[in-house]
């Protein structure tokens, strides 16, 4: 087998600074140190520019000069110096940078977690990683932005504009950027931009399932070990308004009137702040004659009966969206809620709890405790299903007078 020239690295080399670059940039040994050489019409004419860096002309100086040519490239590009003057910001500044966003992730985690307590491992999983590995490939690459405003629109780009997913990724990219020029005396190019305006996009209007709706699907599903083990969480969601995940957070206690059914689910509502455990308080599913469906709900729990898998911590709803979605009766029901312009979801039975309950004219802050929720959090889903004054305002003018003897 012939054996590799010891010169093989120079073409591999020069490829990765012409792709980190431009046509026109490229390198060549100068007395055993590798020279950086321009040719930019643009700037010079016809006339190269140079400048040595202080690497050796050799496979181990690449890693480095690569990294140094990357940061006189993102200086250079702005149009406003020559060769030598990016050379000369590049070597104060910007290639420490460029060496250091890596480190100025893990202390911003650490920041974060450790030290302010305000994001768990699970928070900095889903709602941190996602945008800031984005911007950190991007920030290595082989053509990285050069100021903020140029990284966050090209990482941003990976959500739907006007989505809440998108704001909060923005929300976590700033927190990041603001901390490596706060704590890690980076560049005040990296600097976030100025928040854009944009259109959110409306939020999906949850469908109430109706009592008669919910005795239907009960009524359609199997009546074997799996669909028993299911028919009993759809009765404890639309019975209690629990959330999916909440089913295996169940609790009886001995309160100061018997045994109490309480969920002990930590719901985060953002940083490291949680919802509490809380007593729930059953609302009665009624049939088409208005009679109440006792299922004995809390003695169940109390004895153990068997729920359904919900799979891994967190994807209770995915859980029983892949349950339900294979029943026929939920794609009638489907059909249904789409003729009414809504979406019909998993947390349907929540929704029923919800909206019955302001039906039934209880106070919001009641309802809104019953649910884990604050009053503001509960509005900002729930507002819609309080009573009408309007409606009521017209009926009453539409109900006959009393007479009056």
């Amino acid at each position: 087998m012939a054996r590799s020239s010891s010169t093989d690295w120079i073409p591999v080399f020069r490829r990765q600074v012409r792709d980190s670059t431009t046509t026109g940039w490229t390198v060549t040994d100068s007395r055993g140190s590798i020279r950086l050489e321009v040719r930019d019409p643009a700037h010079n004419g016809s006339r190269k520019q140079g400048i040595t860096l202080p690497y050796p002309w050799a496979p181990a100086g690449c890693a480095d000069a690569l990294l140094r040519i990357r940061a006189i490239w993102a200086f250079y590009r702005q149009g406003d110096c020559t060769l030598i003057g990016a050379a000369q910001m590049a070597e104060s500044s910007s290639s420490k940078h460029l060496i250091d966003w890596p480190d100025a992730v893990a202390a911003f985690k650490q920041q974060r977690m450790e030290i302010e307590g305000r994001t768990s491992e699970k928070t900095w999983r889903v709602k941190y990683r996602p945008v800031i590995d984005a911007a950190v490939a991007l920030l290595i690459g082989s053509r990285p932005p050069s100021n903020a405003a140029e990284l966050c629109d090209a990482v941003l780009t990976r959500w739907e504009p006007g989505s809440r997913q998108r704001q909060i990724m923005r929300q976590n990219l700033y927190a990041f950027l603001r901390f490596c020029i706060e704590r890690q005396n980076f560049k005040a190019c990296w600097t976030p931009p100025p928040v854009p305006k944009e259109t959110r996009k409306a939020k999906r209007i949850g469908y109430p399932l109706s009592d008669a709706q919910i005795l239907r699907l009960l009524d359609g599903i199997p009546d074997d070990e799996p669909g028993r083990r299911w028919r009993f969480a759809i009765q404890l969601l639309a019975t209690y308004g629990l959330r999916p995940e909440e089913l295996r957070h169940l609790v009886v206690k001995d309160g100061t009137d018997g045994p109490e059914l309480w969920c002990t689910y930590r719901k985060s509502t953002g940083g490291h702040e949680k919802t509490q455990p809380r007593r729930l308080h059953l609302l009665l599913v009624r049939d088409l004659d208005g009679t109440p469906q006792d299922w004995n709900l809390l003695a169940r729990v109390q004895i153990s009966e068997a729920r359904p898998p919900l799979g891994q911590e967190g994807k209770g709803g995915e859980a029983l969206a892949t349950y339900l979605k294979r029943r026929t009766v939920w794609q009638q029901l489907k059909t249904e809620a789409e003729h009414a312009g809504e979406e019909l979801t998993p947390y349907a039975f929540r929704h029923r709890y919800a909206k019955q309950s302001h039906a039934a004219r209880l106070p919001v802050a009641s309802i809104a405790k019953a649910m884990g929720h604050t009053i503001d959090t509960h509005l900002k889903s729930y507002a819609k299903f309080q009573p009408d004054a309007v409606a009521d305002a017209y009926k009453a003018a539409n109900t006959p007078l009393a007479t009056t003897r």
